[in-house]
């Protein structure tokens, strides 16, 4: 009688333990394991930061592992209430949020948190949930509805200011919009909008930010100021050649010449001791990652579930595009890290909430009602 006590009890919590999807977890594996070796590299003499990324694993894990039991109902039910509380934060970081290196983005409660990280898993949640309101009759209503949705956290966080994840809630919100059924003509429309407004987003851009765009057409106006990260990630991009120069010998890193190098430009160091070779692996990694992430979206069973699985495999191909481009000197910089290898916590914790989202809808996909 109690070895069947015993039986029942883990057959109760079993399916607790077992919520991590096979393939995405085993992926997830492989990247972190690719950037711990690559961040030993990048972080010698620079004490804590190996010990500090493991912990950070651990925590992104385990937030995985708590998001992958929360049903898709239920996180329709905190949808709303989600973005709201981040609406509000954003509001009080523009109040009385912490100013550090010129930008005010966080804010103090014990710690130092930055909600609008949050904010690229919470808005397309939030738009997921509203157009599921709406399926069945939607009209070019709901689309403006939608737009003034991403619009107003979107506009909080440029005053911060912070482009970077600006451009990542924007796109992790229009990526929503698109699924959601907006005609090709609407955004051939928005095209021709967004470059007629190209003037005025000029105007109202930072100083910084516009030096940002003239360094990424020009770099070499200012070699050793704003033009300093593009041309020596790209130097250390384009010195690892074929097969890299091996690993913890490349000399850009080593010799401190690449700004950032555990962070926003970990992908310069890889490149410069890994070569082509080493990238061509890292991208087909990365495309593994997008693939299951797209797989998990064709197979949910309900608009709200393939509207969220569909923007959250995409906000991790925005992340590494973004990231590649701007290390590779193709795009500005922005400081967008490198999904699952980037030395940072918020960020990590981040993409482990959104990994567990896809993983609880590929668990729960036969007991969602369709």
């Amino acid at each position: 009688m109690r070895i069947h006590e015993r039986r029942s009890l883990w057959r109760r919590m079993r399916p607790y333990f077992t919520v991590f999807d096979g393939p995405l977890t085993a992926i997830i594996i492989m990247l972190l394991t690719v950037s711990l070796i690559t961040l030993y590299s990048a972080s010698i003499g620079i004490p804590g930061k190996m010990e500090d990324q493991v912990r950070n694993i651990f925590l992104s894990f385990f937030i995985m592992w708590v998001v992958a039991n929360i049903s898709p109902q239920m996180m329709m039910r905190i949808a709303v209430p989600a973005y709201a509380i981040g609406v509000f934060l954003l509001v009080c970081v523009a109040l009385f949020g912490t100013i550090k290196l010129g930008a005010r983005r966080w804010l103090h409660v014990g710690i130092d948190i930055q909600p609008s990280e949050f904010m690229k898993i919470v808005m397309p949640l939030m738009l997921a949930w509203y157009f599921q309101s709406r399926s069945g009759h939607l009209t070019w209503q709901s689309y403006a509805i939608a737009v003034l949705l991403l619009v107003v956290p979107v506009g909080l966080i440029v005053r911060q200011p912070d482009l970077g994840t600006a451009l990542l809630v924007v796109a992790a919100g229009f990526c929503v919009i698109f699924l959601a059924g907006l005609s090709w003509k609407a955004l051939v429309g928005l095209f021709v909008a967004g470059a007629a407004a190209l003037p005025i987003i000029w105007s109202v851009l930072h100083d910084y930010q516009r030096e940002r765009v003239m360094t990424l057409i020009d770099p070499t106006t200012d070699p050793l100021g704003k033009g300093f990260h593009i041309i020596q990630s790209t130097i250390a991009v384009g010195s690892g050649g074929v097969t890299g120069k091996g690993w913890t010998h490349g000399t850009q890193a080593h010799l401190e010449f690449i700004p950032e190098r555990t962070t926003d430009f970990i992908f310069a160091v890889y490149s410069e001791e890994f070569g082509l070779v080493g990238n061509l692996i890292l991208m087909v990694l990365y495309l593994m990652l997008i693939g299951r992430g797209l797989m998990i979206a064709g197979n949910a069973p309900n608009f709200f579930t393939r509207l969220l699985a569909g923007a959250v495999t995409m906000i991790y191909f925005t992340y590494a595009f973004v990231n590649m481009g701007m290390v590779s000197g193709i795009l500005p910089v922005v400081g967008v890290p490198l999904p699952f290898m980037s030395y940072g916590g918020t960020a990590l914790l981040t993409l482990g909430l959104g990994a567990g989202i896809l993983m609880s809808i590929q668990r729960h996909r036969k007991l969602v009602q369709t």
